[in-house]
């Protein structure tokens, strides 16, 4: 049999327990009330925010409000609505064809951003389709860590390949986001974890050019932002969860 890729990062210092206590503290989320009753209500909120974060990352950075109220038309604003509203309808095809939910991924988020010609189609680079390749593999089945871990890596990897022209880390956030509703770790869409990216983006820079090394300690540095980040989106939901049932 062959040897899981993924399991040695596990090994490093502190990182089961780290990714032991995102899913715990997620985990924990998923128990509040307003879910029972309003969980349309509440993932429809995180499909904003976690929009609202992520085009923000890519240096579009609008107001929740005015965004809410449909006044902004930027097109990497608009493009990573589009990805994260399409999420649901792309976490059956994601393991079974990953680089082709990645395509239809690039096609919403570079929209009216890069030209016709560029849309859903990597870089003609054969370093970037090998690595492509590894990716779809690990998606595709070939790992059994835990969800939060490999979508951790597809996030890392795909922010360092930037296989596609224009937002690309807008695609990056989309896959891993993927990653976790198509393993059934977060079948709703209910985690914000770029929403965590956002409110700690010095570290968020930081860990994902450490992680770009591929040495243990830049490993460690981006698997231990990114569980930090999934403890954000977590008491995110829970925020949005009172709000909600405050507003009801």
């Amino acid at each position: 049999m062959t040897a899981d890729p993924l399991a040695p990062l596990l090994a490093l210092a502190d990182i089961a327990p780290a990714v032991d206590n995102a899913r715990t503290r997620f985990d924990l989320a998923l128990g509040h009330r307003a879910l029972r009753r309003h969980g349309g209500q509440v993932a429809a909120e995180v499909s904003l925010r976690s929009a609202v974060a992520s085009a923000a990352l890519e240096g579009r950075v609008h107001g929740r409000e005015a965004v809410r109220a449909g006044t902004v038309t930027d097109p990497v604003l608009q493009g990573a609505l589009r990805v994260a509203g399409a999420l649901p309808g792309l976490s059956e095809l994601w393991p079974r064809a990953p680089r082709q939910a990645l395509a239809k991924l690039h096609v919403l988020a570079a929209r009216d951003v890069v030209t016709e010609a560029e849309l859903g189609r990597p870089v003609a680079d054969p370093v970037v389709a090998a690595r492509l390749d590894g990716l779809a593999t690990l998606v595709a089945g070939g790992t059994t860590v835990s969800p939060l871990v490999l979508a951790a890596v597809v996030h890392g990897e795909l922010l360092n390949l930037r296989p596609f022209a224009g937002p690309s880390g807008v695609v990056a956030r989309g896959a891993a986001r993927l990653v976790l509703l198509s393993t059934g770790l977060d079948p709703r869409g209910l985690l914000t974890v770029d929403v965590g990216h956002r409110e700690r983006e010095p570290e968020y820079v930081g860990a994902a050019g450490a992680f770009a090394t591929g040495t243990p300690d830049g490993l460690r540095s981006w698997l231990r932002h990114y569980m930090s980040a999934v403890e954000v989106g977590a008491d995110q939901l829970t925020e949005i969860g009172d709000e909600v049932l405050a507003a009801t």
